[in-house]
């Protein structure tokens, strides 16, 4: 099959129009319409609906769809690895970082370290929800994930890296039992405002089975995605948050904060992911050694658990 075929598909399912994807392409939109009615001729099956708002794929068009990007990604690796065979490691890798936790943290240390180490590697990142994060690897849109691990996912292979503990970070006046530093219970924070992040997090998956294990409900008065906004809205007093250990840290930079332990502790795992469906790149193995190095050092950093009274 010429893979040209392909990634015109590809890139008429994008734009949802043949006449966009002509432009995009510079090829004349006759000559587009002829290559999709030799795929659809290869593949025996019609693959577009055409209306006049454009566009969109049947269902064995969204298939071929899915497999035409893992084929594209392939093709593209394997030339930027051959081409480099004997010379420095290039050719571009993607790598997936959760929110709200330690590896948010290490972006700007792992687009340090490849630039240093591999100045010819393009390194995409992407901070996304472990959900999206799962679904761009096991379709081939990207190379590694580090995110919280939710259990077996079909496609993704986990490698347990971390474990995050969780902790409350609060205003000054919250009314926390004990000096700041000590720990407090759930049954300490059952009145307390809570700003958590959306109930598909992880982190409000496992705050919220903490407290249902207690018999209660947390007392959530907003959902906020931003690590900065989360950051601004506890230092003005509108609530506590809970957040893992080095996050926390990170927010209570800042005077006037508390930073308390759960009793019982309540953790979070962190895994890299990859694709169990097709090997890593040279690139992406290169770039998968130094995220580890990188992660590793700075959690020997920045997780020892804080001191009473700290």
């Amino acid at each position: 099959m010429d893979t040209r075929r392909l990634y015109s598909f590809v890139r008429i399912v994008d734009a949802g129009s043949i006449t966009r994807a002509a432009d995009i392409l510079h090829i004349a939109q006759p000559a587009l319409s002829q290559q999709m009615t030799a795929l659809e001729s290869h593949f025996g099956q019609q693959l577009l609906i055409r209306s006049k708002q454009g566009v969109e794929p049947t269902d064995a068009g969204r298939a071929l769809y899915r497999h035409a990007q893992v084929i594209l990604r392939q093709v593209e690796s394997a030339q930027a690895e051959v081409s480099v065979v004997g010379r420095e490691l290039a050719g571009g890798v993607s790598v997936g970082l959760a929110p709200y936790s330690t590896v948010a943290a290490i972006a700007l240390p792992l687009l340090n370290a490849v630039r240093e180490r591999y100045p010819s590697i393009l390194l995409h990142i992407n901070e996304n929800f472990g959900g999206v994060l799962s679904e761009a690897m096991m379709t081939g849109r990207m190379d590694m994930a580090l995110l919280y691990d939710a259990g077996p996912i079909k496609g993704v292979t986990f490698e347990r890296l971390l474990t995050e503990e969780l902790m409350v970070v609060a205003p000054s006046g919250t009314g926390l039992p004990g000096d700041n530093g000590s720990a407090v219970s759930l049954l300490d924070l059952f009145e307390v405002p809570l700003l958590l992040p959306g109930r598909m997090h992880t982190i409000r998956k496992v705050v919220g089975a903490a407290f249902e294990s207690a018999m209660a409900q947390p007392k959530v008065v907003a959902e906020v995605e931003s690590v900065t906004l989360m950051a601004q809205a506890v230092r003005s007093g509108l609530g506590a948050t809970v957040l893992p250990l080095s996050v926390a840290r990170r927010m209570m930079n800042v005077q006037g904060l508390e930073l308390r332990r759960i009793e019982p502790v309540i953790e979070v795992q962190v895994s890299l992911g990859t694709p169990a469906n097709q090997p890593l790149s040279k690139p992406a193995e290169a770039v998968r050694e130094v995220l580890r190095t990188v992660l590793a050092d700075y959690v020997a950093a920045n997780t020892r658990p804080p001191e009473r009274g700290q």
